[in-house]
C-alpha cells in the first residue's frame, strides 16, 4: 500500500516537470524559462498559497479550543530551521546563505508529503482532529522567517541596528506576499476563494510544473555545486527528518492529540517544503544555492518521507499513544 503512495507522488506531473528540467540541464539543452517569468511565478506561487492557507483556515471551522495547537504549530516552523541551520553552518561548513535556506525548508511543510500521510490514514481507517489542516497553513511561513534572518544576520551590514534587521525581515516581500495573502484568504473565506479560484486554485499546479521544470533546469546547471550534496548533505537530508519528527511527537502527546493527529503532526515537521520555501529564497536569499537546497528536499528526503518515513512516524505513535 505505501508503495502504491510512493509511486503515486513519484510519477505525480510536478516530480516528472523537475526531472525533465534535470534532464535538459544535464544534456545541455537550450530549454530555459525567462528570468522575468521565473519571478512571477515565484510571486504568484507565494501569493496562491497564502490566500489558500488562508481559505483552510476560514473554512477549518477552528475554535480558541485549538488555539494551543495552532501557536505550537507556529512555533515548531518558526524554531526547528535552529538546529538544522547550526548543523549544517558549524558541522559541515555551509556557507550563510545556504545552509540558512536549507534549514528554512526543514521548518516549513511539503503539502503533497502531508496528502501522502492522510491517504495513508484513510487507508487504515484513522481518522484526526480537524483543525490539523490550520496547523499545516499556520507552519508555512514561520520558517521562512527564521530563514531570512539566519541569512541575513553576521553578513557585512551585521553592525545595523537588530530592530533594523528584524523589520527587514518581517517586511521582506516573499514574507508580506505569504503573510498577506493567509490573511486576504482567511478574512475573505469561502467569498473569496469563489472570486478568483480560476486564476489562484485551476491554474496552481500548471504553474508549479513550470516552477519546478525551471528548478530542475537551475540545480542541473549548477553541477559543480549539485556535486558538493556529499555524504555530509545526504546524512542530513536523512537525518533531519526522524529528528524534527521527535520534536512533532513530544508536542502532539503534550497537546492530547489522536493517534492520527499526532502521526501527522510528527510527518509535518518532517517534511520539508519545494514549493514555498524556495520560491521565497529565490528572491529573499538570492545567494543560496538552489542546487542544495531543492536537491536535499526533493532528491533526498521527499521519497525518504513518504516511502518509509510515513510508517515509522505512524508505528512510533502507535507505540508513545499505546494504541
Amino acid at each position: 500500500m505505501i508503495l502504491d503512495v510512493a509511486a503515486t507522488n513519484l510519477l505525480s506531473p510536478l516530480i516528472l516537470c523537475f526531472v525533465l528540467g534535470l534532464i535538459a540541464g544535464a544534456v545541455k539543452s537550450d530549454l530555459e524559462v525567462p528570468a522575468p517569468i521565473a519571478k512571477g511565478l515565484s510571486l504568484y506561487l507565494m501569493l496562491a498559497i497564502g490566500l489558500k492557507g488562508g481559505w483552510s483556515l476560514a473554512g477549518s471551522g477552528v475554535g480558541w479550543a485549538a488555539a494551543p495547537a495552532l501557536l505550537a504549530a507556529a512555533g515548531l516552523s518558526l524554531l526547528l530551521p535552529l538546529p538544522a541551520y547550526a548543523f549544517l553552518r558549524f558541522g559541515l561548513g555551509q556557507d550563510r546563505p545556504t545552509a540558512a535556506a536549507v534549514a528554512a525548508h526543514y521548518g516549513s511543510i511539503s503539502i503533497v508529503t502531508f496528502a501522502s500521510a492522510q491517504a495513508f490514514l484513510t487507508q487504515q481507517g484513522i481518522g484526526h482532529e480537524g483543525y490539523i489542516v490550520a496547523m499545516v497553513a499556520i507552519m508555512e511561513t514561520p520558517a521562512i522567517v527564521t530563514g531570512i534572518y539566519l541569512a541575513q544576520r553576521g553578513t557585512t551590514e551585521t553592525n545595523r541596528h537588530r530592530g533594523d534587521l528584524m523589520r527587514e525581515v518581517l517586511f521582506n516581500g516573499s514574507v508580506m506576499l505569504l503573510i498577506g495573502g493567509l490573511l486576504i484568504g482567511w478574512l475573505t473565506g469561502g467569498r473569496g476563494e469563489a472570486e478568483v479560484k480560476p486564476f489562484f486554485v485551476d491554474l496552481f499546479k500548471g504553474a508549479l510544473c513550470l516552477f519546478l521544470l525551471d528548478i530542475g533546469l537551475t540545480v542541473a546547471r549548477r553541477g559543480a555545486a549539485l556535486r558538493q550534496l556529499k555524504a555530509g548533505l545526504i546524512a542530513f537530508g536523512l537525518m533531519m527528518p526522524p529528528v524534527a519528527a521527535a520534536a512533532g511527537l513530544g508536542t502532539g502527546l503534550l497537546l492530547g492529540l489522536s493517534l492520527g493527529g499526532v502521526t501527522l503532526l510528527m510527518l509535518l515537521c518532517a517534511s520539508a517544503s519545494y514549493i514555498a520555501v524556495p520560491a521565497a529564497m529565490r528572491l529573499a536569499v538570492p545567494k543560496a544555492d538552489p542546487a542544495i537546497y531543492m536537491t536535499l528536499s526533493l532528491a533526498v528526503t521527499f521519497p525518504f518521507n513518504i516511502t518509509l518515513g510515513v510508517p515509522l512516524y505512524f508505528a512510533v505513535a502507535r507505540w508513545a499513544l499505546g494504541a
